[in-house]
């Protein structure tokens, strides 16, 4: 089983205008309203490939009616911690041109006890080498080692746990020894305190973050491709497939996702990082998160033999 969290979902609004001028009334061509939460784009993405997931969130408000209902549409199996008296935060992100500007809303407040009483249900929940992803940015009134607290909490249960985060979060959680984490170049910079611009400097990089605690890393490099390290120090190295750019948000979640459908399908990390990396691609050449048949088309293209594929990650042409 594998169970997505995400603290700090939100409403995500895009608006795609051709000109833009500040300081004035600009209108949209069009504009899209879509669930958003790194946990939450994680299970879309397994769904579509025909990996069954659980995705836990946090609500609040009319916000947060509107997000349920948005999850609804998409049928993915979700529940909610419902936050009274607090409003799910909305995301506005402004494509114009080439560009993408993002204002992100501040998130809800999660108290302790309904945090406490949330990790008791995961814990009836989760079975033993169950996968745990633990996602995204924490609400701003949560410490930076909420995600070490569960972690902790659970630390009885054999579980495999997946963490995408960034900065003291993420350094929060290495001491408890996460199965998996995807730190993007910039993150790792900004944890190691040195810049990570080439595959070797992620290598190097990943390789500290080994040394304190973390097992599989995968470093992603946008149009480098990414650096995968696994725990007995087997490195693979993969070059991004070439495209137009059109989004970059929720790639590195497609990336992810993509990885863990890949190793729960074949239990071979070079080719999870095959169908990672064709994941994460095929939401960057999309508006929205990719479809799997924008995942297939890619797949085939880094495997040309659709029987190769088909044989590895049983997916359905």
């Amino acid at each position: 089983m594998i169970v997505t969290v995400t603290l700090n979902p939100a409403v995500d609004c895009s608006m795609y205008v051709t000109e833009y001028t500040g300081n004035a009334v600009n209108r949209a061509e069009r504009q899209q309203i879509t669930a958003g939460g790194k946990g939450i784009n994680i299970s879309l993405i397994l769904e579509r490939l025909g990996i069954d997931t659980l995705a836990y969130t946090f609500c609040g408000g009319e916000t947060g009616q509107l997000l349920c209902h948005l999850l609804d549409k998409t049928g993915l199996n979700y529940s909610v911690v419902w936050l009274e008296n607090q409003l799910t935060r909305i995301n506005f992100k402004l494509h114009h041109d080439k560009s993408e500007t993002e204002i992100n809303g501040t998130g809800t407040e999660i108290p302790s006890e309904i945090l406490d009483s949330f990790i008791s249900e995961l814990d009836k929940k989760l079975k033993n080498n169950d996968v745990l992803i633990l996602a995204g940015s924490l609400p701003p009134s949560s410490p930076p080692d909420t995600y070490a607290y569960i972690m902790k909490k659970l630390s009885h249960k054999n579980l495999r746990i997946v963490a995408d985060t960034s900065g003291k979060a993420l350094l929060e959680i290495l001491p408890y020894k996460p199965f998996l984490i995807k730190p993007n170049n910039h993150e790792l910079a900004d944890i190691l305190r040195k810049p990570v611009n080439t595959p070797e400097e992620a290598s190097a990089g990943a390789r500290d973050l080994q040394k304190l605690g973390a097992g599989n890393i995968i470093v992603s490099l946008a149009e480098m491709g990414s650096v995968l390290l696994t725990a007995d120090g087997t490195e693979y190295r993969i070059k991004a497939p070439s495209g137009t750019v059109k989004n970059s948000v929720g790639a590195g979640d497609s990336m992810l996702a993509g990885f863990l459908a890949g190793l729960e399908k074949t239990g071979d990390f070079a080719l999870a990082h095959v169908l990672g990396t064709a994941c994460g691609s095929a939401t960057a050449f999309s508006d929205g998160l990719a479809e799997k048949q924008e995942i297939i088309r890619i797949l085939n293209e880094m495997l040309p033999d659709s029987q190769i594929v088909q044989k590895f990650f049983d997916i359905e042409f």
